[in-house]
């Protein structure tokens, strides 16, 4: 019987912390189970319910009147209708989310095939369609650009000292350009993603 094979789990300021992380583990995950799921949507209906609430006619008049808006009023047409938008707009949200985690999966070197995997294992060539950005051929000098958590950051190559850097400015209009450090582009990309995604637009805000 074969040995599963040790996970690494270096801490941050561990000097190999990036060249471990930028390596993939294989399998990435997991299947989730029934468990999982139901969390899940436990989790999507809440902050469904949450928007409905808040472009719902009715509700709004129930606000405007002073008075509480009781879970029995989620049975009205009319707020199943604002309901159903609201799961449009979720919907909306996970397109945006899965193209900024295949973007940054692909640019890291995850390949179509992975990320087809991923994604409830579409073939390869659909992947390729869905995300047409997310996996780039380039030269070890071209510079890559990069979108996550509603901000953008192009990621360098100095040939003079053979590394990468990048240059971001994040949702909350937050900008950083780092030191030509990186040994890596999988390196700098993880490090651009990490300033985007700490410096993400606020809770409320619509993301891009």
């Amino acid at each position: 019987m074969s040995e599963e094979k040790a996970i690494p789990t270096p801490a941050k300021h561990d000097e190999d912390f990036w060249n471990v992380v930028m390596t993939p583990v294989e399998p990435a995950w997991s299947e989730p189970g029934e468990d999982d799921t139901f969390t899940m949507d436990e989790k999507v209906l809440e902050a469904v319910r949450a928007l409905a609430e808040r472009i719902s006619t009715r509700a709004l008049a129930y606000r405007t009147a002073g008075e509480p808006f009781d879970a029995a009023l989620m049975a009205a047409p009319d707020v199943q209708l604002a309901t159903l938008r609201a799961l449009y707009e979720a919907k909306r949200s996970v397109e945006r989310l899965a193209e900024s985690a295949a973007t940054v999966a692909g640019r890291g070197g995850a390949s179509y095939a992975q990320l087809g995997a991923a994604w409830g294992g579409i073939k390869r060539q659909s992947a390729r369609l869905k995300w047409p950005h997310a996996v780039v051929k380039r030269s070890a000098g071209e510079s890559v650009p990069l979108r996550y958590a509603g901000g953008a950051a192009v990621i360098h190559h100095d040939p003079g000292v053979d590394a990468w850097w990048y240059t971001a400015t994040a949702a909350d209009q937050q900008e950083e350009e780092s030191e030509a450090v990186h040994g890596t582009s999988a390196e700098a990309i993880a490090r651009a993603t990490e300033f985007l995604l700490t410096h993400a637009r606020p809770t409320g805000r619509d993301s891009v």
